[in-house]
């Protein structure tokens, strides 16, 4: 098996995806630390001071008259008066929510990247990870060899998994060394809050605590991997059920937009909390950003993505190895 996962692993690098990642995230990266530096270099130039705290009183004011919009949803009012909520109890308690630093960098990429940007790029990894073995014409050449199928599928997503983990270190580290440049790279024990909930479209403040800045990043880190996984998993088996490269990658894009899409434009659509794709922001249970559709809790959408990713193994290997391959 180790040897066979070797194989896969080799063939990925050979594929060069792990490259192309790296490439787009050290073209991103930059771009993102610098559009955020000069918006608060603006916010500074507006305001005539670097004092945080006139700066956080400034986007409370800001998303106080956004609420005065009549072209505006209620299901959105009632979430921005969740975030005014959570920006006034960081004010109340003198705590910096957005200090510079390259560490403040890679927690607030990680909470906006975790249900697109970075499962964008598990799709860029996994969608022909079985798929381009039909395209390519080598799959009655790797089944030929004297080794089970479920074997050769199991050695695929061995080397998905390492791919993807992979993937998500490199995300935190090029994060920190790029966005430090400019922010500097101290800030690892800052207090940040954790624990916010919503009640009845009230902050519920019992269960906040202080957490150091460290314990944050890998907490939201370890959640963006499970995220990265279980869209790692359902391409997995798009790539086993479908064998053209190109249909099974247009397939998981489309699912993992609009997963996205939809949990902002029909929030009153109860049964989206049942699938897959409008459950990857998992961070925002752990920052304590509102969530617009009722019932989804950290734990069922941990639930949800276990049962999809559980699911999508047991068919693509049922599928792997009853089907004709060779035909």
């Amino acid at each position: 098996m180790i040897k066979l996962v070797y194989n896969e692993l080799l063939k990925v690098i050979r594929k060069k995806r792990i490259l192309v990642i790296v490439l787009i995230l050290l073209v991103l990266i930059p771009i993102f630390t610098y559009g955020q530096y000069r918006t608060a270099q603006e916010t500074i130039k507006q305001l005539g001071t670097s004092d945080w705290r006139a700066m956080l009183q400034q986007q409370i004011v800001d998303q106080q008259n956004r609420l005065s919009s009549s072209r505006m949803p209620e299901e959105r009012k009632e979430w921005i008066k969740l975030i005014i909520q959570q920006q006034q109890y960081y004010l109340d308690h003198n705590i910096n929510p957005t200090a510079p630093g390259a560490p403040t960098f890679i927690r607030e990429f990680v909470d906006q990247a975790v249900a697109l940007f970075l499962p964008l790029l598990v799709v860029v990894l996994a969608a022909d990870i079985v798929s381009s073995e039909h395209s390519g014409g080598t799959i009655k050449l790797l089944l030929t060899r004297p080794v089970r199928r479920w074997k050769i599928l199991l050695s695929k997503y061995f080397a998905l998994l390492l791919s993807v983990s992979l993937m998500v270190v490199l995300t935190a580290v090029l994060g920190y060394l790029i966005s430090g440049v400019l922010f500097g790279y101290k800030g690892w024990t800052l207090p940040v809050f954790t624990g916010f909930q919503e009640k009845g479209g009230q902050l519920v403040t019992e269960n906040i605590h202080l957490i150091p800045q460290w314990k944050y990043i890998l907490m939201a880190y370890g959640l963006a991997w499970f995220t990265c996984i279980a869209v790692g998993t359902i391409s997995f088996m798009v790539s086993v059920l479908v064998r053209s490269t190109a249909a099974s990658m247009g397939i998981m894009l489309a699912a993992v937009i609009s997963g996205s899409l939809l949990g902002q434009l029909a929030p009153n659509w109860n049964e989206l909390k049942y699938l897959a794709f409008t459950n990857l922001s998992l961070t925002d249970y752990l920052s304590g950003q509102p969530i617009l559709v009722e019932g989804m809790t950290l734990p069922f959408s941990l639930a949800i993505l276990s049962i999809w990713s559980v699911s999508a193994l047991v068919i693509a290997f049922v599928v792997f190895s009853r089907r004709d391959v060779l035909a």
